[in-house]
């Protein structure tokens, strides 16, 4: 009872003393409590912690002073020591010994270590002796890089290497091209395929190596590159620098990262690399013909669309323009011509886009209509002869066509005899019996090759012609013409029999021909503006004579009449030259309508025309004459209304009636010559009197005896043993002539390994000729011309072009000037100046150039246009006339086409680097280096793959 009273109380007198307090102090009294409590702990805490740590700080200062007694002066002595080393090092200037070179080489260096090591190091170190013992060991490496680079022979390298290199890079691509086309004809392989294809061909022809890792893969690049640069470390640098790792990872990123992945970045740009053709082809003009041409070739949608924007807007500009006077003329002409290449590249890529993109070729040969081209003018064009050659064989003819090959050759060989030998015997010199004897066997060679009842295969003709010449051949002198007559009898044999020519004439081989004669257009859309109405066009482009007697009904017609005259004359100056321009005005009237139109054309326009027509025309040689050439000052306006007045003379003459029925073929050309366009020119002086290299039948017995190495054994070792008649002949009689006669050996050996699956270099035989020259074009020509799907004869036959052309200017000189042009691009000269290029490139006004920013697409697309146009204004007439256009034209886009791929032209720079490797340090196994590098190729392993298991069941067999 108590105890209850006395918690009651408790409770209470405690309830009473807390009201108490909070009405004394307020309600917060409670957290202002609890902060104050707070307060006093921690600056307890605080307090405690500052005593602490004086006192420890104290003990530990007595501590040391107590037990660590000070050291001696070893670690000052070290580093005054190290200070005196640092201020003992000199570096020497001197690296290849040739002042020119090593001044641009120090810069180069300095501003290396300036941009790539100099901004981080200062921030962890002042001390310079690092970077001196960088420089050092950079200089050590260019000396020795140096020193070895003087002990090479350099012009195997450029005159051979480089070459088989660019060529063998370029089978691949071909060769790529081709499967990935084959893969599907209706589907365009994208690029990833094509270059995927390219290093499967690549490791096919490589077999022991495959670089599409390094080209493909930033990283393995990037590894690569590392480890070469410390291989090349190792070989050029002293054992001592090379040991300090420090050192030698500081210079091979420098190397790696700094300047050879940069450089090889630039290098391998397509726009980089389509500028600089644009900048080297610079001194020529570009070709309107040549711009058209190229847009309606091209099938890449991106150019096209470039092509067109830029047109678009020049039109907007000149439209916006306020003029008056003579300048509206030439705006008008401008907006015109912008409009037609507007709705020219608007026409291409809607045909590209709907999927209407057709052959040429196979369009024509199914059309039907074509230009007849007559069997003689096949026999006297380069060109043309090949397929026909290609077709007789297919039809077993080919017998035919070399005997009279043969025969022509003959008559000109006997020709050029006999007028040496009425020369000798002007001067009094007698072989007149040795000379016949020769010629009776040659004469003798011919007849038993072809006629006689041996010859296998034998040409049949009349047997009482082969009587009569048997005969002429026993008692009589042989001439040139003793072969007239049965030449003849084979001429009209190949000429009217349904096997021979006329077939020719349907068989795709002929379209082929007139392709490369440049006498096919392209499809062009007529009609709706969505693209129906295909149609194609075949229009005489050639240069020889053509006998168009399927289209000779549209221009005979007399209800077409065509009026021409010169309405105006006038003065241009292109280019600092100065001529005479006439404006033609043309009416051409039919019983519907009437059209009229200027077109513009200088003298040497018409003297371009008058040569051809006259050529095509024998008959109008004597009927046309063009008024002469003559060379005037300030051009004369007395002299100009003269040329006018004899000019319109010509015109009226050339467009009578009784001119044009009496050769329908002749209207063709002059619609072609008075159609408002560009004028395009046939074959010029120089390629007048190329002639008479490329003519097969008027270049002497040399062509025949190459032409038929492609026959079969027994035929062509007849035909051999007469050439070689005839040469024996020619030797005697004259050193020219004997050059004539030799037989050519054999271009390409027999290897047991398919050509097309090796390096370019292992087809050639080095006994073919000595020429570096020679070797070189004909490398070049095979490859980007793609001449091996062509035949013998014809590959031959540029053989000898080329080797005339050569002797021709230069003579037997021309080894000794590329061996002199070989040493002036390695003299100190030329390779300071390469040193000072890569400086400016990368350090322009001493600077580190910055990033290039990639260049807007439609500006590339451009470039790339204007590339390939400068290709095709370059490329001359005359080699046309020698390999064909159509071959022309797809070796030029090839080339350009290879270009495009920043991975293939990765892979072109490693390669050359790589040889130039191997060609510097030629006692090293660089070869097994870079195999071992490339080892990891995913390709590589794939046709390991391939052959084991191509291997294994002829394994089991056994």
């Amino acid at each position: 009872m108590m105890l209850t009273e006395a918690s009651l109380s408790i409770w209470g007198w405690g309830s009473l003393g807390i009201v108490l307090f909070l009405i004394t102090f307020g309600p917060f009294v409670i957290f202002y409590l609890a902060f104050y409590i707070l307060c006093f702990v921690g600056g307890g805490l605080v307090v405690t912690l500052l005593y602490g740590k004086t006192n420890s700080e104290k003990y530990l200062e007595q501590c040391e002073h107590s037990f660590l007694p000070p050291t001696s002066s070893g670690v000052p002595k070290c580093l005054e020591e190290m200070k005196r080393e640092a201020r003992t090092i000199k570096i020497d200037r001197r690296l290849t010994g040739a002042n020119i070179i090593d001044e641009p080489l120090q810069q180069v260096i300095q501003f290396s270590l300036r941009d790539y090591v100099q901004y981080w190091y200062y921030t962890l170190s002042d001390d310079e002796s690092f970077l001196l013992e960088i420089r050092q060991t950079l200089q050590n490496a260019l000396i020795q890089f140096a020193t070895r680079s003087k002990e090479i022979d350099w012009q195997p390298y450029f005159t051979t290497r480089i070459v088989d290199d660019f060529g063998t890079h370029l089978r691949v691509f071909r060769k790529a091209q081709q499967r990935v086309t084959e893969k599907d004809d209706q589907v365009k392989g994208t690029a990833e395929d094509l270059v995927e294809t390219f290093f499967e061909v690549e490791v096919e022809m490589e077999k022991d190596v495959c670089r599409d890792l390094v080209c493909t893969s930033p990283k393995d690049e990037e590894g690569f590159l590392r480890d070469l640069c410390e291989v090349l470390l190792y070989l050029l640098l002293p054992p001592g620098d090379f040991q300090s790792k420090i050192m030698r990872y500081f210079v091979r990123e420098i190397l790696a990262r700094g300047i050879l992945l940069p450089l090889i970045n630039q290098l391998s740009d397509p726009d980089y690399i389509n500028q600089y053709v644009i900048w080297m082809i610079r001194d020529s003009n570009c070709n309107y013909e040549a711009f058209m041409n190229i847009i309606k070739l091209s099938d890449n949608i991106g150019e096209l669309e470039a092509v067109r924007d830029k047109a678009a807007e020049e039109l907007q500009y000149l439209r916006s323009l306020d003029t008056a006077g003579d300048d509206i003329n030439t705006i008008k002409n401008q907006i015109n011509s912008l409009l037609f290449v507007k709705k020219v590249c608007d026409s291409r890529i809607q045909r590209l886009q709907s999927g209407k993109e057709i052959n040429t070729v196979k369009l024509a040969a199914n059309f039907g209509k074509l230009c007849t081209v007559p069997l003689d003018s096949i026999l006297v064009d380069n060109v043309a002869l090949q397929f026909f050659m290609d077709y007789m064989q297919q039809t077993g003819g080919q017998a035919h066509l070399f005997f009279w090959m043969t025969v022509e050759g003959y008559r000109v060989t006997a020709q050029q005899q006999l007028e040496v030998l009425s020369g000798r015997q002007r001067d009094g010199k007698q072989q007149t019996n040795q000379t016949k004897g020769l010629l009776r066997a040659a004469a003798v060679g011919i007849y038993e090759q072809y006629l006689s009842e041996k010859a296998s295969p034998r040409v049949i003709v009349d047997d009482y012609l082969v009587a009569k010449l048997a005969d002429t051949l026993n008692h009589e002198d042989p001439t040139p013409e003793i072969f007239d007559d049965i030449q003849r009898k084979v001429y009209e044999l190949m000429l009217r029999d349904e096997r021979f020519y006329p077939s020719f004439r349907q068989n795709a081989l002929y379209v082929r021909m007139l392709a490369e004669l440049d006498m096919l257009k392209d499809p062009s859309f007529r009609g709706s503006d969505d693209g129906d109405g295909e149609s194609f066009n075949g229009s005489p482009t050639g240069s020889i004579n053509l006998s168009l007697d399927d289209l000779s009904s549209v221009t005979s017609d007399d209800s077409v009449q065509l009026h021409a005259y010169i309405s105006d004359t006038g003065v241009c100056n292109d280019h600092g030259k100065t001529y005479a321009l006439y404006a033609i005005t043309v009416h051409r009237r039919n019983l519907n309508t009437e059209e009229m139109w200027k077109t513009y054309r200088r003298y040497s326009d018409f003297h371009d025309f008058h040569m051809r027509i006259t050529e095509q025309f024998e008959n109008l040689s004597s009927i046309l004459k063009l008024p002469g050439k003559k060379t005037f000052n300030n051009m004369d306006r007395d002299f100009l209304e003269k040329r006018k007045k004899d000019l319109n003379a010509y015109l009226q003459l050339l467009l009578t009636p009784e001119m044009m029925k009496a050769s329908p073929a002749l209207a063709h050309c002059v619609y072609d010559f008075l159609e408002n366009k560009a004028y395009s020119k046939g074959k010029g002086d120089f390629a007048r009197k190329m002639d008479t290299f490329v003519n097969p039948l008027r270049n002497s017995m040399r062509n025949v005896s190459n032409a038929v190495k492609s026959l079969p054994d027994s035929l062509a070792e007849g035909v051999t043993k007469m050439s070689d008649n005839v040469g024996r002949m020619s030797e005697r009689l004259g050193q020219d002539i004997k050059q004539s006669f030799f037989k050519v050996p054999p271009l390409i050996t027999k290897t047991d390994s398919d050509p097309e699956h090796c390096r370019v270099s292992a087809q050639l035989d080095d006994n073919v000729d000595d020429n570096i020259p020679l070797r070189v074009m004909l490398l070049l020509m095979d490859e980007v011309f793609d001449l091996k799907e062509r035949n013998q004869w014809l590959r031959r036959n540029i053989k000898n072009l080329l080797q005339q052309l050569i002797r021709a200017t230069y003579g037997d000189t021309i080894n000794r000037k590329i061996v002199d042009h070989v040493d002036w691009m390695t003299s100190p000269e030329q390779v300071a100046d390469s040193v000072k290029r890569f400086r400016d490139a990368f350090w322009p006004n001493g600077i580190l150039a910055e990033t290039v920013p990639c260049r807007d697409k439609a500006i590339r697309m451009r470039t790339r246009i204007a590339g390939k146009t400068k290709l095709f204004a370059i490329m001359p007439d005359e080699l046309k006339h020698i390999i064909g256009a159509e071959t022309t034209r797809k070796g030029i886009l090839r080339v350009f086409e290879m270009f495009q791929h920043n991975q293939l032209n990765r892979r072109m720079v490693y390669v050359f680097l790589e040889g130039f490797l191997e060609t510097l340090f030629p006692q090293y196994k660089f070869r097994e280096l870079f195999n071992k590098l490339h080892s990891r190729s995913k390709q590589m392993q794939k046709y390991k793959q391939k052959l084991q298991s191509t291997q294994a069941p002829s394994l089991q067999k056994r």
